[in-house]
């Protein structure tokens, strides 16, 4: 039998994405960190997509896989599977449409998760602790009411959309050498990945999920996706998946140089540095990439950018993680 290859994802594509969402969403900033530059020996920048709508780069795919469908497929109402971040973000793009969503999450969720897509007005479930038991719920959901599903990360569209975090690196700090991005099912590594090796092919791109949910890690070594044990109580909620997207591996087999792996433990360090430093509140997730510099799991080389892909955690939890002295 024939194996096809994939088509990949191309900056072309990407630029497409970007025309979709200019004017939508936030061209979010590239801000110097004078201390981790003075720590690292090189000069080091921060992507804050907290600074995005719905409070994570998520916003990018969910509005514009909405803005790809045709009225009659949004009418129908929208429906996904997702660990908060990319629900919020369908919510808040169904509701600018003026369509129904439907949102499935674990029962793990953080509450700001949980009450930021129910605020936006989706409906929401809430079902089991796994990617695979949402995927399931949410497939119900669709064959049962007709609803229209939007893919977090295993999809063109939303990979290229996801690409723009690393299209706007490229065109704002064309002198990138290093480029540090979060793992989780792969959306965001995979589109980010193919943006920079586009506008900057000497610059490194390496990923950094957390040490109890290795799955790009894994898959490398396998050379394919593989399924590891969930770890529903890891701190890094956003990048829990189980298994990496197959399309995002196609990409990240291409276009990412390597991948580390970041303790629960130095998360809570890294979010408090941004919050002290920066004025930035960071998810777990959202501050692993600068946790990888911070622990010296990858050294800066040239111009360093961490991606925070995200902020979403309410005030309880972060006192919870950053202590209450």
């Amino acid at each position: 039998m024939t194996v096809v290859a994939p088509t990949l994802v191309t900056i072309e594509d990407v630029r497409r994405a970007a025309a979709v969402l200019r004017g939508v969403a936030v061209r979010t900033p590239l801000l110097a960190s004078e201390t981790l530059t003075a720590q690292c020996g090189a000069p080091v920048w921060l992507k804050p997509e907290m600074l995005q709508k719905g409070g994570a780069f998520k916003f990018r795919g969910g509005y514009t896989y909405l803005a790809s469908l045709g009225a009659a497929d949004r009418g129908r109402g929208v429906v996904t599977a997702s660990s908060g971040n990319h629900g919020q973000a369908v919510a808040l793009a169904a509701k600018m449409f003026g369509v129904p969503a439907t949102i499935v999450m674990p029962t793990t969720a953080p509450r700001a998760k949980r009450e930021g897509a129910e605020r936006l007005g989706a409906r929401c479930f809430y079902v089991g602790t796994t990617t695979a038991e949402r995927i399931a719920r949410a497939e119900e959901l669709r064959a049962a009411e007709g609803l229209t599903y939007v893919p977090p990360f295993d999809d063109p569209t939303i990979i290229a959309a996801q690409g723009t975090v690393g299209l706007e690196i490229g065109e704002d700090l064309p002198r990138v050498r290093t480029v540090l991005v979060q793992v989780g099912g792969g959306g965001l590594s995979s589109g980010v990945a193919i943006a920079i090796k586009a506008l900057a092919p000497t610059a490194r791109v390496i990923g950094v999920e957390p040490e109890g949910s290795p799955k790009l890690t894994r898959a490398r070594e396998a050379g394919a996706p593989v399924t590891i044990p969930a770890n529903p109580h890891g701190l890094a909620d956003g990048l829990l998946a189980v298994r990496i997207g197959t399309l995002n591996f196609a990409h990240l087999a291409v276009a990412l140089d390597d991948v580390v792996t970041v303790p629960d433990a130095a998360l809570p360090g890294a979010m408090r540095f941004l919050l002290d430093r920066h004025k930035l509140v960071a998810e777990p997730s959202g501050a692993i990439a600068v946790a990888a510099l911070l622990t010296g799991r990858v050294k800066a080389e040239g111009d360093t950018v961490c991606v925070l892909s995200g902020g979403n955690i309410e005030w309880d939890g972060l006192r919870e993680l950053l202590g209450d002295d």
